[in-house]
């Protein structure tokens, strides 16, 4: 798989389709099978104890796979997640980004899987892993 859209255009593109959120994150690299994306934490990520909730890594893990799977079909704002499982393993380091790669496991006409793994920066140790199933819309012939 390659990607079929520059990091630069996908970034622009997810900064005008979706403005209230896409400042949260950052894609910082994406070649058509990885891609690797920064949860930018701040304090509404943070629940008590200082720690970053699950819905904010749920959110780093769905977004990583949309990404993931943008790349390869390009601006394709409805894609949508039809299934997601993930696996909370242990508490992020405080006061870190937290840094997702996701890898697209496979690419059909309708239908991507991604399977992504989230640790705190700095650290190789996994806070945690997902796999995403997303619908692809079918294109315009």
């Amino acid at each position: 798989m390659k990607a079929v859209i520059s990091t630069e255009d996908l970034n622009d593109y997810l900064q005008e389709v979706f403005p209230q959120v896409w400042d949260q994150f950052e894609i910082m690299e994406m070649d058509g099978r990885y891609t690797t994306m920064r949860l930018r934490v701040s304090g509404g990520h943070l629940r008590p104890g200082g720690t970053v909730s699950g819905p904010s890594m749920f959110g780093l893990a769905d977004v990583s796979a949309y990404v993931a799977t943008l790349a390869c079909v390009g601006k394709q704002a409805l894609a949508v997640t039809t299934n997601c499982s993930i696996d909370f393993m242990r508490k992020p380091v405080a006061n870190r980004d937290l840094i997702a790669r996701a890898e697209l496991l496979k690419l059909g006409k309708a239908l991507s899987v991604v399977d992504v793994r989230i640790a705190s920066e700095g650290s190789e140790d996994l806070v945690a892993r997902a796999s995403l199933t997303y619908s692809i819309p079918p294109s315009k012939t």
